[in-house]
């Protein structure tokens, strides 16, 4: 079997040992792989924290038959009545069937009503992990059917020293400033991390353009435009964001939101961001450019603190 060639795949922790993440929670798995007896569990935080790679590692460490759904691709109820109920309905030769619906937010409120009486009906020989990024779009009978388990992401210095060590496996050269600044740009995204490394790496070295150092900056260069609004913050704000070369803009809402002391007047505005904040994000989700969503937002907030 061809071994894998992106570092992400290539490197997935296959047990606990190897998983980076909070010791209590590993505790808690190890104790579902030991008694080969997993209960239905659902694991939700930011991407590339390691969710589907604990959901995997479930079912690699115990004796089952198991079924890998992303619900992101497939997210109707026909989905979950035809291949869930079929799988779960079926014979097994192992004791027991596990069904991963990855990205579980992304299923329709429909398909998550079903599911929850599927959970029930096929409790004594099959269990559900389920993952999603945003725990509040899972409906509530579908969340109590489950352990709810949040995904903390490991600490900076953590990631730091998992990319070091796949480097070295990888008889990579690396400065040791270039794996702080990708870990500081794409934290807590471990996948983004360990891609970003392998495509900077040219001819057995990481190579990081240093005129993106000024892209980690630009939150900073945001608030300054939002605290002393003109006539050219919209422009500026526009400029930083191109010169960042940002990919995901997720991060921008939450920050924006954090920091609405440091930009508003007072409390009036502070709803009015707020609300503006929540419609933004929600669409952001149909959108296929994301920049232009994003500043759609900055033009909004620009007019109410002005």
């Amino acid at each position: 079997m061809k071994q894998h060639s992106i570092w992400n795949e290539k490197y997935r922790p296959n047990d606990l040992t190897t998983f980076i993440g909070n010791e209590q929670l590993k505790q808690i798995i190890s104790q579902y792989i030991n008694n080969n007896d997993p209960i239905n569990m659902l694991f939700y935080g930011p991407p590339g924290s390691g969710k589907t790679t604990l959901a995997k590692l479930i079912v690699n460490n115990i004796e089952c038959d198991y079924l890998f759904l992303n619900a992101s691709d497939e997210r109707g109820i026909d989905t979950i009545r035809d291949k869930v109920q079929g799988f779960a309905s079926s014979a097994s030769f192992k004791p027991l069937k596990i069904i991963i619906l990855d990205e579980a937010d992304f299923l329709t409120i429909q398909a998550q009503a079903s599911l929850r009486n599927i959970i029930e009906t096929y409790s004594r020989t099959t269990r559900f992990i389920l993952t999603c990024n945003y725990l509040e779009r899972i409906i509530d009978p579908l969340q109590s059917r489950c352990q709810v388990l949040k995904i903390t992401p490991p600490s900076k210095k953590e990631v730091a020293q998992h990319v070091a060590n796949v480097l070295d496996q990888e008889d990579i050269n690396y400065e040791n400033f270039h794996v702080a600044f990708v870990v500081n740009k794409h934290y807590p995204d471990i996948r983004k991390i360990l891609n970003t490394c392998q495509v900077n790496t040219v001819d057995g070295k990481l190579v990081i353009d240093t005129s993106l150092l000024t892209s980690s900056n630009y939150k900073d260069a945001i608030l300054k435009e939002l605290k002393a609004p003109s006539k050219n913050s919209f422009k500026n704000i526009r400029q930083t964001l191109a010169d960042s070369n940002l990919d995901d803009f997720e991060e921008i809402y939450k920050f924006l939101y954090d920091n609405l002391d440091e930009y508003t007047k007072d409390g009036v505005q502070q709803a009015m961001i707020i609300i503006e904040i929540e419609n933004y994000m929600y669409h952001a989700n149909f959108r296929i450019d994301k920049e232009i969503n994003v500043m759609a937002l900055i033009s909004k907030i620009l007019q109410t603190i002005q």
